[in-house]
């Protein structure tokens, strides 16, 4: 009897590649975390565990003290504790020049804003406090994850102001649809695009495409510069269908 040969379009090879596909898409985001407590990093790998509403965890923590884990293709984002070191800075512009792509969040004592811009403004994508509550460690770790920066409204206002061309923020008069406004009601409560589809019902990559238009539209390069703009705004006004 002869054999059949499966040809690379055959139903199930389509069905087994879905699943793959499926499988990877599901695979958690790998954080590394730089801290001297190992209590810290265990508190950390607790809060991200499991996922909200059931999901499998967004985040799975790893020390990076795991031989090689610097060299894994799939790290995007360090938590760095700032208390594990005396030259915070020095260490930050170390990554920064042997790691351009690694994004890095640290983890302070202070809450002054100061420190903090400072912080974000050596490189960090985002900082966060000792006593951040979980939904706060979460959304951080999605923002930085979708390429925008997480910091106090302050703080990133001053940042905003001090690199934001003269009348560009605030230019007049935008008009938005009503869905656009609903993304915008969510976006500034702090919600990320996960959050802000499931609680309009739609999908994420819609929710990102809202957010791309929103910013060519307000004239703004990324999600600070939209959410900060669009806090100037009466949101139940300036409706277009």
């Amino acid at each position: 009897m002869d054999k059949k040969i499966k040809k690379p379009g055959d139903a199930g090879e389509s069905e087994m590649d879905a699943g793959v596909a499926a499988q990877k898409a599901a695979a958690p985001l790998r954080v590394g975390m730089v801290a001297t407590d190992s209590l810290r990093i265990a508190g950390m790998q607790a809060i991200l565990r499991t996922g909200p509403k059931g999901q499998e965890p967004f985040a799975e923590i790893v020390p990076l003290s795991v031989p090689g884990i610097l060299n894994d293709g799939g790290l995007r984002i360090v938590m760095l504790d700032a208390s594990c070191t005396d030259h915070l800075f020095e260490l930050m512009e170390t990554f920064r020049r042997v790691r351009p792509l690694v994004r890095l969040i640290v983890i302070g004592d202070s809450d002054e804003q100061e420190y903090i811009q400072r912080v974000i403004g050596a490189g960090a994508k985002g900082y966060l406090t000792q006593t951040a509550r979980e939904a706060e460690v979460r959304m951080a770790l999605e923002i930085v994850n979708d390429g925008s920066v997480w910091a106090s409204r302050k703080v990133l206002a001053r940042l905003l102001d001090s690199t934001t061309d003269n009348g560009i923020r605030g230019a007049g008069k935008v008009e938005f649809t009503t869905r656009e406004l609903e993304v915008l009601r969510h976006l500034v409560t702090g919600l990320g695009n996960r959050e802000i589809a499931e609680a309009l019902g739609i999908d994420e990559k819609t929710v990102k495409a809202h957010i791309s238009r929103l910013m060519r539209k307000v004239r703004v390069t990324n999600r600070i510069g939209l959410t900060l703009h669009a806090l100037d705004y009466d949101l139940n006004q300036n409706v277009s269908e």
